[in-house]
């Protein structure tokens, strides 16, 4: 039984390195994989939330020492996504297979523009105005859904939200998106935990990997080139994505 899902770890550390390293959680490869795998949405986004939790706890640690977190702001916006992770869950229960990949298709497309784009996104002033902040509750409302209903954990809004509207540094960014993850990632998995769509075991294991990955990506930041790490992901996000919409909407004759 153990032998059987241990693939389940080397995916989640694999996750967890890359997502911490860039502030959008593991969810973006776990869920593909997954899904590719034959597993049903509810479960492959529950499963992927029970590590993106884990992984957020991990690198989340390690960013505090590091004195990279952005806790007033982080508080805020992961207060706000909550609701929407509740509804994101529910949302989960009612959407078709087919549906689930071709929308999580244009969500890593959405994903991909933005990591290749990253490097425009220079560092200024972070500020919080009153329309900045109405713009981060609707858009952390919105990230919230996506982070349960996906199972990605919501790092696709947050990173461009602070860094592009807020004003923050990626520097700051990607850790303080961890940071909010970690909250999201827990009020989602407990609503799919009530709605009966979990896997303990399963999830156990994803977590197990992606705890172990938060760290090593987290001390990787600093160190790895982002320019040869941007266009890798990006790469296999395309792939995935292509992946994805082809298995939505292939029908057999």
């Amino acid at each position: 039984m153990l032998l059987e899902y241990f693939w389940l770890v080397p995916l989640g550390f694999v996750a967890g390195m890359i997502g911490s390293m860039i502030g959008l959680g593991g969810g973006f490869v776990m869920v593909p994989v997954l899904t590719f795998f034959g597993y049903a949405p509810t479960l492959a986004a529950s499963d992927s939330l029970f590590a993106a939790f884990s992984n957020a706890i991990a690198s989340s640690a390690s960013y505090a020492r590091q004195k990279r977190i952005v806790y007033s702001l982080g508080i805020k916006l992961a207060l706000i996504s909550i609701p929407g992770t509740v509804l994101g869950a529910y949302v989960s229960d009612e959407i078709s297979s087919a549906l689930f990949k071709l929308l999580f298709a244009f969500v890593l497309v959405g994903s991909g523009i933005y990591i290749y784009m990253r490097r425009n996104m220079g560092t200024k002033e972070y500020r919080l105005s009153k329309q900045v902040m109405l713009l981060s509750v609707g858009a952390s409302f919105f990230a919230g859904i996506i982070s349960s209903l996906f199972g990605i954990g919501g790092g696709t809004v947050f990173v461009p939200l602070m860094v592009i509207a807020i004003g923050l540094s990626m520097k700051l960014a990607a850790p303080t998106s961890q940071f909010i993850l970690m909250f999201a990632a827990a009020s989602g998995m407990i609503v799919h935990t009530v709605l009966g769509h979990s896997n303990f075991y399963e999830a156990g294991l994803l977590s197990i990997g992606a705890f172990i990955g938060g760290i090593a990506g987290s001390r990787l930041s600093t160190h790895v080139s982002e320019k040869k790490l941007r266009i890798f992901v990006t790469i296999i996000l395309a792939l995935t994505a292509g992946k994805l919409a082809i298995d939505a909407l292939w029908v057999p004759s």
